[in-house]
């Protein structure tokens, strides 16, 4: 399952929800992505996310899929924020389930080395010493 929204996320909910009546599921990973205030050497007050809608899914969607004919999951949930955010604020949620708790981790990196390095958004920090895209 995959989500951009420009909402925060509960990601316990997420977690709940995700692995409720799924019995099968012995193991569940998650990372959660935050805004850092300090990006390399330099003061960060805010980062706006902005995507591409309808491509944006279909990327993360066609990674998700990777993943799950890759390894085992029971489950997987992505979630991807945008809009401008503070610092300490979640950006992104990765949510991988398995049987056994090596391929929901080895999914989970995989599937958060992605989206830090290949998912379509893109992200302009703002600081005291002036905006820049990342």
């Amino acid at each position: 399952m995959i989500r951009v929204q420009r909402e925060d996320f509960d990601l316990a909910a997420e977690i709940a929800a995700l692995t409720a009546g799924r019995t099968g599921i012995g193991g569940v990973v998650s990372f959660t992505g935050l805004v850092r205030d300090i990006s390399t050497g330099k003061q960060v007050s805010a980062m706006t996310l902005e995507h591409y809608p309808g491509m944006t899914e279909k990327e993360l969607a066609r990674i998700e899929a990777e993943a799950c004919a890759r390894w085992p999951l029971e489950a997987c949930l992505l979630i991807h924020r945008y809009g401008t955010l503070q610092p300490g604020e979640q950006i992104m949620a990765v949510v991988t389930a398995s049987a056994h708790r090596q391929a929901a981790f080895e999914a989970a990196e995989f599937l958060v080395d992605w989206l830090k390095t290949k998912a379509p958004f893109w992200k302009l920090e703002a600081g005291a010493e002036g905006d820049s895209w990342v």
